[in-house]
């Protein structure tokens, strides 16, 4: 009787112990399946942020470059001023977006981006206005929008990088 009873302890026990074995093996691949996912979907919403801050920044700067052009050719109205306003608006809040997703190596880019945006806004409103600081000229304003460009290709590799796409700029 005893060797009956061990044995189907032993076959139940074996039972047991290989469906808890299943069952952690299942739970480990659900965990990596849902790992597998959570990365893919932070992947994804990053790679949105960052086309959507791409296409912003850049339209912003080729807006600055628009209004310092209607400045020097005509008087700024309120549409110009406008669309000025609007793509300094989108870019904000672009920028806003990355704060709470990209990691602290594209944020700097991004941030000496936007800072470099606002000086160049900031210089293109005061001689809008008539009020420029001392050394702010057309010139300088149009050469600080243009040194934009090499800041927003600087932060698109970051960026790049930061996705795993491989570098073919």
């Amino acid at each position: 009787m005893i060797i009956a009873v061990t044995g189907v302890a032993g076959t139940l026990g074996g039972s047991l112990l290989t469906q808890r074995g299943s069952e952690r093996a299942k739970r480990r691949e659900i965990e990596l399946v849902r790992d597998h996912d959570e990365i893919r979907e932070n992947r994804s919403l990053r790679r949105t942020c960052y086309v959507e801050f791409n296409r912003d920044a850049r339209q912003f700067t080729t807006a600055l470059n628009r209004h310092l052009h209607v400045m020097r050719e005509r008087g700024v109205e309120d549409a110009d001023s406008d669309a000025l306003d609007e793509a300094k608006n989108a870019h904000r809040d672009r920028y806003s977006e990355a704060q709470m997703i990209a990691p602290e190596e594209v944020l700097m880019r991004a941030s000496v981006v936007n800072q470099a945006l606002n000086q160049v806004y900031g210089q293109v409103k005061r001689l809008e206005r008539g009020a420029p600081e001392p050394g702010e000229t057309m010139e300088t304003a149009a050469q600080a929008q243009y040194e934009v460009w090499d800041l927003l290709r600087t932060m698109r590799t970051t960026m790049r990088h930061d996705l795993g796409v491989v570098h073919g700029d």
